[in-house]
């Protein structure tokens, strides 16, 4: 057992929980099923992994760079505030499970129990109706430490082995059912792509497409709009988000100040205050274009090998990945308006907290307001044009702020400054935390049950073209009256 473990703790710090690594592994399995030469293996494995780094290199550069100047607005006006951001949410939930005399390390070994349950749930697809591997490892982590203070908020007794198999069930359901909830928006929006989204927004990202075909136009989409005069420069993706950005960030950076601003980032010294804010205004798009050239790569090599695992091991499965994997299939006006129009929604809610004086305040946070609504805006634009991305990434960022305080408020959080933030944990995982609370064993049961009924609905409502639409888009296409785009 301990050699078991052993080898787990090994794979768990050096591939799994990171992505770069996981994802080049993975092309390596794929390419060595399908029996290319070695050289071919190398190529995809160095082309995956770097690709990998080199969207992290965007994403951490937009994270580390605009959280603080977000978080900075509580400081400036010297609020008492939860930030609805994952990382904060990472270390609130730590600091809540140590406070309470519980260990934080038993979080990884959930991840085991939590994976290797999606991987039984696809093997045995044919009666779960489940299609898709989650493969995004620092999601995993995230999601396994806030899940570890909800879990110990509503059983405090239970014993840590419990906890771990109470926590990989629920997590490795979850990872499971939603990320195969998200399978045919992620198609429809791909053309056939063959990979998903695995993150804390999947169901979002689902309500997302529902929505956006309600509300929008489709056939005035954000890249088609006919822009008079002046305004023919936001057709180009770089000026425009540099210009929205400056709005944007300017503004904020101008309410918190120079001195301020200075604290926030110590590299900030000498430099004019307009050309500080410039400077950083403008790494947004360059931070976006650095990102979106890193998921050209890894998305091309991984859907193309993971033919060979889905052949072969986990026959008929497809890839649950990070967010950026769907920014590729929009342009980056539109990844700039879901943020933009996302963060308009959480400003809104922000204001009516303070109007109808909630006990909770909430200042938003980057990933979430970000990373969510610029996924939503990708499925929102294809189904209904500009209208589909402002008012679905509009109504999703009132409901991040409110759901998240709402959030707050069931789990304690108040006192540790922090919560997840993503769509997901704002909205069903507080009705989790109810139903755990309150019915405690039986909550558990009726969540676990209620989760694995949703595949077999999604599978009897359309049983012809269920796993028509990843094993051959093309004829899903014919069968269903879809004219491909590209």
């Amino acid at each position: 057992m301990n050699i078991v473990m052993a080898v787990w703790g090994f794979f768990q710090t050096n591939v799994l929980t990171q992505p770069a690594f996981f994802i080049g592994f993975i092309v390596l399995l794929g390419y060595l099923l399908m029996k290319k030469p070695w050289y071919e293996c190398l190529a995809g494995f160095l082309k995956a992994t770097v690709g990998y780094f080199i969207l992290t290199v965007g994403s951490n550069g937009l994270i580390n760079t605009f959280r603080p100047i977000l978080a900075g607005l509580s400081a400036r006006f010297g609020l008492n505030a939860v930030v609805i951001d994952p990382y904060f949410g990472q270390v609130a939930a730590q600091n809540a499970v140590e406070s309470i005399g519980r260990s934080f390390s038993m979080m990884m070994s959930v991840i085991l129990v939590a994976f290797l349950i999606n991987i039984v749930l696809v093997l045995f697809r044919r009666w779960t109706k489940i299609r898709t591997v989650f493969l995004t490892g620092h999601i995993m982590v995230l999601q396994a430490s806030v899940a570890l203070w909800v879990v110990l908020y509503c059983f405090p007794a239970l014993q840590d082995m419990q906890i771990v198999l109470l926590m990989g069930v629920l997590l490795g359901v979850y990872w499971s059912v939603f990320s195969n909830l998200t399978v045919e928006p992620a198609q429809h929006l791909t053309e056939g792509g063959n990979f998903t989204l695995g993150h804390s927004n999947m169901l979002g990202f689902w309500l997302a497409d529902k929505i956006s075909k309600k509300v929008g136009d489709k056939e005035k989409k954000v890249e088609d709009l006919n822009l008079p005069g002046f305004l023919s420069i936001f057709k180009e993706n770089l000026v425009s988000t540099s210009i929205l950005m400056l709005l944007f960030f300017g503004t904020i950076m101008l309410i918190i100040g120079k001195e301020q601003m200075q604290t926030i980032d110590t590299s900030f010294t000498t430099q004019n205050f307009g050309f500080y804010i410039l400077q950083k205004c403008l790494f947004f798009a360059v931070y976006l274009m650095i990102l979106l050239q890193g998921v050209g790569l890894f998305v091309n090599e991984l859907t193309y090998s993971f033919t060979g695992i889905s052949s072969t091991i986990l026959k008929g499965a497809i890839p649950a990945i990070d967010c950026p994997g769907l920014f590729g299939y929009s342009s980056g006006n539109v990844i700039t308006l879901g943020f933009l129009f996302g963060a308009l929604g959480q400003f809104v809610a922000i204001i009516g907290l303070i109007v109808f004086k909630s006990p909770i305040f909430i200042i938003t946070g980057f990933v979430p307001v970000f990373f969510d609504n610029a996924t939503f805006a990708t499925i929102a634009n294809k189904n209904g044009g500009l209208k589909g991305v402002v008012v679905t990434t509009f109504l999703s960022g009132m409901i991040q702020v409110l759901g998240g305080a709402v959030a707050v408020a069931i789990f304690g959080m108040q006192s540790f400054g922090g919560w997840i933030g993503n769509f997901d944990w704002d909205t069903m995982w507080p009705v989790i935390g109810v139903l755990m609370k309150n019915l405690q064993y039986v909550g558990v049961a009726l969540v676990v049950v209620a989760m694995l009924v949703i595949p077999q609905l999604q599978y009897h409502r359309n049983k012809k073209n269920y796993f028509l639409i990843i094993e051959d888009y093309e004829a899903y296409a014919r069968e269903n009256g879809i004219t491909l785009e590209n």
